[in-house]
């Protein structure tokens, strides 16, 4: 059986954007049982030259809300900057994709199947159909910016392992 674009796009934001919450309430929950302020882990760097911990959420927000609304629009650019977001305005922004994915049907979505658009970044533009953004820009982005805001926690010392990562997998046979 062949996936359809729905099951392609919304089904698997779906599962990391809920797993992302709650791993993001398993970083809260740690961080207030070791007296950690959140706003140590919202700028947290694993490296002096990566982006902080903010900006990683952000980009999960970003690439699944934000890459359904840019696929309708024809258009996607990188994520707005947030400057002064706090701890609970990132989980915020977990919720508002889950909240606004949930809208999205599978007549939603195969309208936006085989649609032109572009990537814009300055004067850079990659011209893109839907489903090659999906496939090889949005979805790869996606899962690298949920598994870098997981390895953050986690290198901070919140308890998480594989399956908080994986979240509700869709099983049967």
């Amino acid at each position: 059986m062949q996936l359809s674009f729905y099951d392609a796009s919304i089904m698997c934001y779906q599962q990391v954007l809920q797993s992302t919450a709650a791993v993001l309430q398993k970083g809260k929950a740690h961080a207030e049982s070791q007296g950690t302020p959140l706003s140590d882990i919202v700028d947290y760097r694993l490296h002096e030259t990566m982006n902080p911990f903010s900006f990683q959420v952000i980009s999960v927000w970003h690439h699944s809300y934000g890459a359904v609304e840019g696929m309708k629009a024809g258009l996607f650019t990188p994520p707005p900057s947030k400057p002064g977001i706090d701890y609970a305005g990132l989980c915020g922004l977990i919720d508002e994709a889950i909240e606004a994915l949930s809208g999205e049907t599978e007549e939603t979505m195969e309208a936006l199947s085989g649609k032109p658009m572009m990537f814009k970044f300055g004067q850079m533009e990659i011209p893109f159909t839907t489903e090659n953004f999906l496939a090889t820009f949005s979805k790869p982005n996606f899962y690298f910016h949920a598994t870098t805001t997981y390895s953050m926690l986690r290198q901070l010392g919140t308890p998480l392992g594989k399956l908080d990562y994986l979240g509700t997998m869709k099983v049967g046979h």
